[in-house]
């Protein structure tokens, strides 16, 4: 028996904030639907709308520096290197910026309404409000369509004529305006521009357009007596809304001024391809879309007790009662809607062809956001994309290798100019114009030239899940070369003859100095290492697939592998963060960067260093329970692959907590809001796909060679379950099934792509049993707890 509660997202009344809404999107156009009822707001967002135009990543008198710095460290004077540094500070990030608002307005009698619900349908992808007013019953439906490329809303009645109200756009930007369409009277367009580089400068324009429809034998339409620049509907049956937006962004490296994109034709242009299209054709069109990903991957928790379930399906509740009272019930059918808003939201925001989703996904109504709404790489951008290949969303990974190669084309010039090396690089945090320089004001977070390394790491785990060797070849090795190229200019032998880099952070924290003030750049922090090994790896294993392993790169990679510090243990049994064992006067600090290794790294295993492992659970317990939403979910993931499952699940029970929609400053404790968003506070998307990610690591792990079967599951908690869809490395694809605790079958097969038979040879574990199967491309192979084939089709 499995889940009886559907895959939505419930709420008994209105939004009253932000993160009371809903999110929709296509990957490239965002709506938060509030759900109003006299007064509805759906707030809209366009993925390009930013700030700024492409700038220089430059600084000709960075390599001065760089010499300063790397003596001050040499010299053990970490507090003066660290305040030398700042003359590697680049510039700030550009800002994402909000498209505007769709505002509704009905008459006096919505006022008085009952009955009300409101809903995110995560298996349609499509939002719903229903309420009654003086026995009529009032429907409104939302999604995002990405075959179509717009924004749809219909509102209906239970009786005819019953549709009136008022439709304007709106935008917080202070560049724009809005104006009926001459050519089409029900049609209202709003143009605007971003800020630009400079003040007065060209920013990205950009246009929406809104189209009404309305029921053909009731209802009048006319325009605003007010403005003039809004529509009112009088006594329709229905009425539909579609908008389409667009902007002037010709790609990362053209300045807005020189762009030959008009916003509002192409804005325009999307009506006349949906123009024969019914409003069922395109929810249909829509759904058939999405759930062509969506459903790939089915998660059923339940404790076993059908009256319990029963009873369950009974109690209606809204998401926020049970995020309140997960604490007490720990219901499994949660974490299953958790796990699949993760997947909702990564399908929803990000597509072939968009932008990467930034910080917070697509969704931001501020014109001054949280952290710019900028990707940030030290871990969120990463962690954004976690769940992509194990949880069966290949395609949704596109936008993070499109700006990969953005990043390592402004690096190269980065890479040549401030630091005299081949290759790329990349700092921590970037924008639409692919910035490629350190962030400034503070080295903590400043000096890190390893975010287009950690992001590299993906392009070879792509190939690991889907064994694309085309990609391999065209995409990932050529960027791989490029990122191994400046990372071997960049180490530089160090006092105890490995290979170092210098400077070094450990992202965004601090050690005490041996003079005892706070320092934050040394040489050769633990993550630094750890990254550079998994590219070194990545290098040379890409090398052997292509027949590329006489490339001098390779060759020399190859050979300063076993130069490269090694992961070290401090006195207290504990990872070392930096490659001296400094005083942490943070030691339950939000980062688990010298955890690198652990998770999403592979150089940290039970199997290879049994020793270290226990160093790296050592490391978790002093880093704590308490922290941001992604630092939570990074931990989940840490605990899984040390195969702990009780710290795991306390780790997802920590993250399910309600959080107060009221505290807008920024804080450290993570949580939940109503509409499932998770908190750093604020919001920010990347625990949500971290969760995805964890959990899928708690059912399922892999290597090339191995399949881990339920290795962190919380047998008391999940007692029963399957999970049917999940990818792991070698191509492959697993269901799993399991009761009261125990396995009961296992499935794996290849997908046929129409090629010839491949064979892989899988070694599966669980719990201490393990046998060897060779898995054809052509034939789905079952096996029960002792791994006997049972089936084989």
């Amino acid at each position: 028996m499995g889940s009886s509660e559907p895959l939505k997202v419930t709420f008994s009344s209105p939004a009253k904030y932000w993160t009371d809404a809903v999110p929709i999107g296509n990957g490239r156009l965002g709506a938060m639907v509030w759900g109003g009822v006299a007064a509805e707001t759906i707030q809209l967002n366009e993925d390009t709308l930013w700030t700024g135009a492409p700038g220089n990543y430059t600084d000709p008198d960075a390599p001065k520096a760089l010499a300063q710095v790397r003596n001050l460290v040499h010299e053990a004077q970490f507090v003066q290197a660290t305040q030398a540094s700042a003359g590697l500070f680049g510039g700030p990030t550009q800002v994402y910026q909000p498209l505007g608002d769709i505002k509704l307005q009905f008459d006096g009698s919505h006022f008085n309404y009952g009955a009300y619900s409101r809903e995110l349908d995560l298996d349609t992808a499509t939002a719903r409000v229903q309420y009654t007013v003086g026995g009529v019953e009032f429907r409104r439906e939302h999604f995002a369509s990405n075959p179509d490329q717009i924004i749809a809303t219909s509102i209906s009645a239970s009786s005819p004529g019953s549709v009136s109200f008022t439709v304007s756009l709106d935008c917080a930007l202070p560049d724009h305006r809005v104006h009926i369409n001459n050519d089409h009277k029900n049609q209202i367009v709003l143009i605007g521009s971003c800020s630009g580089q400079q003040p007065g400068s060209t920013g990205i324009q950009f246009a929406a357009v809104l189209e009404l429809e309305i029921s053909a034998g009731n209802g009048v339409v006319s325009r605003l007596d007010d403005d003039g620049n809004g529509l009112r509907v009088e006594g329709a049956d229905w009425a539909v809304l579609l908008l389409s937006a667009s902007s002037s962004f010709q790609g990362p490296f053209t300045n807005p001024a020189n762009s030959t994109r008009n916003p509002t034709s192409l804005a325009l242009l999307a009506f006349q391809e949906v123009a024969k299209l019914s409003y069922s054709d395109l929810w249909s069109r829509h759904v058939d879309d999405y759930q062509s990903l969506f459903r790939r991957v089915l998660l059923q928790l339940w404790t076993g007790a059908a009256a319990e379930a029963d009873d369950r399906a009974v109690a209606v509740r809204t998401t926020a009662e049970r995020i309140r009272s997960f604490q007490e019930d720990q219901d499994p059918a949660f974490v299953e809607l958790l796990f699949q808003f993760g997947r909702y939201l990564l399908i929803s925001s990000s597509r072939p062809g968009t932008q990467v989703s930034n910080l917070q996904g697509i969704w931001n109504p501020d014109v001054k956001p949280a952290w710019d709404c900028a990707p940030h790489l030290n871990i969120n951008l990463e962690m954004n994309y976690w769940p992509s290949l194990p949880c069966n969303l290949r395609e949704c990974q596109e936008p993070l290798f499109d700006h990969i190669q953005a990043l390592s084309i402004s690096g190269s010039q980065t890479a040549k100019v401030n630091y005299e090396a081949s290759g790329w690089v990349v700092h921590h945090v970037s924008d639409l114009w692919a910035k490629s320089s350190a962030y400034e004001r503070d080295a903590r977070w400043a000096i890190w030239p390893m975010g287009g390394a950690w992001l590299c790491t993906h392009l070879w785990e792509y190939y690991t899940y889907t064994m694309d060797k085309d990609f391999l070849q065209k995409t990932a090795y050529p960027l791989l070369k490029g990122c191994a190229s400046f990372l071997v200019d960049w180490l530089i032998k160090g006092p105890q003859g490995y290979l170092e880099t210098n400077p070094s952070t450990s992202p965004e924290h601090v050690f005490v100095a041996p003079d005892g003030k706070q320092a934050s750049v040394s040489y050769s922090s633990t993550m630094d290492m750890a990254i550079i090994k998994e590219i070194f790896s990545a290098l040379v294993s890409a090398a052997e697939v292509l027949n590329m392993t006489e490339d001098p790169l390779v060759q020399n990679v190859g050979e300063i592998q076993s130069k490269l510090s090694p992961t070290k243990t401090a006195k207290d049994g504990s990872i070392m963060e930096w490659a001296l064992d400094f005083e942490d006067p943070e030691v339950q600090h939000r980062h688990l960067s010298h955890l690198f290794g652990l998770f999403p790294g592979h150089t940290i295993t039970i199997e290879k260093n049994p020793d270290l492992c226990k160093a790296a659970e050592k490391t978790l317990y002093k880093r704590g329970e308490n922290g941001p939403g992604w630092s939570t979910t990074w931990k989940i993931a840490c605990w899984a692959r040390l195969r702990n499952s009780e710290q795991a699940y306390k780790m997802v029970k920590h993250l399910i907590q309600p959080v107060d929609p009221d505290k807008t400053t920024i804080d450290f404790e993570g949580g939940l809001y109503s509409n499932l968003f998770t908190a750093h506070p604020p919001f920010q998307i990347d625990a949500n796909f971290g969760f995805t990610a964890a959990v899928a690591e708690m059912l399922v792990q892999s290597t090339m060679l191995d399949l881990y079967i339920l290795p962190a599951l919380p047998r008391e908690k999940w007692p029963n379950g399957s999970v049917k869809g999940l990818k792991v490395r070698g191509g492959l694809t697993v269901d799993v099934s399991w009761r009261e605790g125990d396995l009961h079958e296992v499935g794996v097969w290849q997908e046929n792509d129409g090629q010839e038979i491949n064979l892989v040879k899988k070694m599966l574990h669980y719990r201490g049993r393990t046998t060897e199967a060779t898995i054809s491309s052509r034939t789905v192979y079952t096996f029960d707890v002792g791994f006997k084939l049972v089936e084989e089709i």
